[in-house]
């Protein structure tokens, strides 16, 4: 989730220098159909990482996900990269690979894939190691093909599809939807930040680990984003979560969560943090922060609802909806140096969208979930509930890319991964794709990343 862009800048503007869609876009017009433009590659330069992450749990438990990394980095050439990580809960069982690609191609030549007729347009893609190809069915449902020759050990051959009855959104339409805009001229903004998603698929194929193949078949979820400015002037907080039930014909809810660093948001001098309190002429240009949070409720394998809020300082109250993330019951982490929390708690509220949607939801009915995850003490490991990872980002990032993170940014970005059981609470306006209106409980499974980029 890190992201690039301008890191020149000039004489400090007056008034807030931060427009995030949460704001700019009305809660009955959240809902913003994906074009193919969306989810095609920019490829773009200057400072820039762009992604495609697919995500899944498998029918027995285990957990995959797949991820394709454009990172400009100035003037040097871009730095790809494809990643994979396998990880079974009930054997203990996990895997990470990593590749640096080589040629490069999107759209995909065509003929890449099983049928030598096909042609691809900006959605698929291919290097020498791997390819990614995008097909539209004629039952208007869409599939990533996910081809890799990771190593020895791993190689992929797995397909994402989304069904025609679950849209794929972001936040706003036109061209622009979606997008957070950093900067006071918005005009020339110093960045953006957009996300697009896919929030129900099914997986199907097969992954070959170690000479064993590996039943592909689950459900999960696909997001495209773009970061147009340095990771560390992006945000110093992410949250991630992805929650997937077959409960009532098919349950998701993602949420995506960003806080701004103090150079962007509220009028300068407005952090009321202590830092900025004692730092003098420093906290003269110290803002309140911004936190951004979208998301998306499925039922019934349809999309009904996404949601949004924002929120000031830290503890402030979401505007516009309830839609928020919470760290519960924080503690330090020595392994990190990070105040990580114990428990985590997602709420989503939104305006009911119609079948199939429309740009224009139902304010009168508010489709609600809530989501708390128990993820016990971060240290020592073995006191934590499903603790995937501890990510070092740094070593994991292309070197030309680490060099230039470390040294602009000064920081060390860990993200927290957790896999668990988990109980959705849902609440329904009006009947909706065959479940009935009202308050429901639901099990299914939680993928969640809480990311650290700054104090």
């Amino acid at each position: 989730m890190s992201g690039w862009g301008s890191w020149l800048s000039g004489a400090e503007p007056t008034g807030s220098n931060f427009r995030a869609v949460s704001d700019t876009v009305p809660q009955d017009a959240l809902y913003g159909a994906l074009t193919p433009k969306d989810t095609s590659w920019t490829c773009a330069g200057g400072f820039t990482t762009e992604t495609q992450v697919w995500y899944a749990v498998l029918s027995d438990g285990a957990f995959v996900t797949s991820q394709v990394i454009h990172s400009a980095v100035g003037l040097w050439y871009p730095q790809i990269q494809v990643t994979f990580k396998y990880y079974n809960p009930s054997t203990g069982q996990k895997i990470w690979k990593s590749l640096s690609v080589s040629k490069f191609e999107t759209p995909a030549p065509a003929g890449s894939g099983r049928d030598k007729a096909a042609s691809y347009d900006g959605r698929s893609c291919k290097g020498e190691q791997f390819s990614v190809l995008h097909s539209t069915l004629p039952d208007g449902s869409e599939s990533y093909e996910i081809t890799a020759h990771m190593d020895a050990e791993v190689q992929l051959g797995y397909t994402y599809t989304r069904p025609a009855s679950c849209a794929g959104w972001k936040v706003g339409a036109g061209a622009e939807g979606g997008k957070s805009f950093f900067g006071a001229n918005q005009a020339s903004p110093d960045g953006f930040v957009v996300h697009r998603f896919w929030p129900r698929a099914h997986t199907s194929g097969h992954i070959l680990l170690k000479g064993q193949a590996l039943d592909a078949r689950g459900t999960g979820m696909f997001v495209h984003a773009i970061q147009g400015m340095r990771p560390n002037l992006v945000a110093s907080r992410w949250n991630f979560a992805n929650f997937q039930s077959d409960a009532l014909g098919g349950v998701s809810a993602i949420s995506m969560e960003f806080t701004t660093t103090s150079d962007y948001g509220g009028e300068p001098g407005s952090a009321a943090s202590s830092k900025a309190a004692a730092s003098g002429a420093e906290a003269s240009k110290r803002r309140e922060t911004r936190t951004v949070t979208i998301g998306s409720v499925v039922v019934g394998e349809r999309l009904v609802a996404v949601t949004a809020g924002t929120r000031g300082a830290a503890g402030s109250a979401p505007k516009h909806s309830n839609t928020a993330v919470e760290h519960l019951e924080c503690v330090q982490d020595p392994d990190t140096g990070y105040s990580v929390p114990q428990a985590i708690r997602y709420v989503w509220d939104g305006a009911l969208l119609a079948a199939p949607p429309s740009e224009k939801g139902d304010t009168a009915q508010r489709v609600q979930a809530e989501l708390r995850v128990e993820l016990g003490p971060p240290h020592p490991v073995a006191q934590s509930k499903g603790l995937v990872d501890k990510v070092d980002v740094l070593g994991e990032m292309p070197a030309v890319v680490k060099k230039v993170v470390s040294y602009m940014a000064g920081t060390k970005p860990f993200i927290y991964q957790t896999l668990l059981p988990a109980k959705l609470k849902l609440t329904l306006p009006a009947d909706v794709a065959g479940a009935s209106a009202g308050s429901h409980e639901v099990d299914g499974t939680y993928f969640g990343e809480a990311t650290f980029i700054s104090e």
